[in-house]
């Protein structure tokens, strides 16, 4: 069973899912995240895909918001697709996320059964 923030969290990132067809080449929408930092507020975002493979990840997308609002240490992380299923960051995620301030200290919402771990233990071997 998930505590109160990691509900928010969960909930927060199944709002912002809105599958949207943006052009032949790109849609955005299908999947979104919810990043809650240490200071306890919470930023959201979703996926951009490309043919190009040029796109974004929900949770790259919700942590370039939070660092525009000046904040660099997260709590934890929560991905959802659009049938509600809990999505565990790519490598692609998992290494922009190591390279934040504090990174060893981040958890992550692993599945919809309430599995939490810590980002160190998804990439033990980083690039940083």
């Amino acid at each position: 069973m998930l505590g109160d923030t990691w509900k928010a969290a969960y909930d927060a990132a199944r709002a912002v899912v809105n599958p949207k067809k943006i052009s032949e080449q790109m849609c955005s929408g299908g999947v979104g995240a919810a990043v809650i930092t240490k200071k306890g507020n919470m930023y959201t975002g979703v996926c951009i895909d490309t043919d190009c493979s040029l796109g974004m990840c929900a949770e790259r997308n919700a942590i370039s918001t939070m660092i525009t609002n000046g904040e660099f240490d997260i709590k934890l992380v929560a991905a959802v697709n659009k049938k509600g299923k809990v999505l565990p960051p790519c490598g692609a995620c998992r290494e922009f996320m190591m390279q934040l301030k504090c990174s060893s200290d981040i958890e992550i919402l692993l599945d919809n059964k309430g599995t939490v771990v810590k980002l160190k233990d998804l990439m033990p071997c980083s690039y940083s």
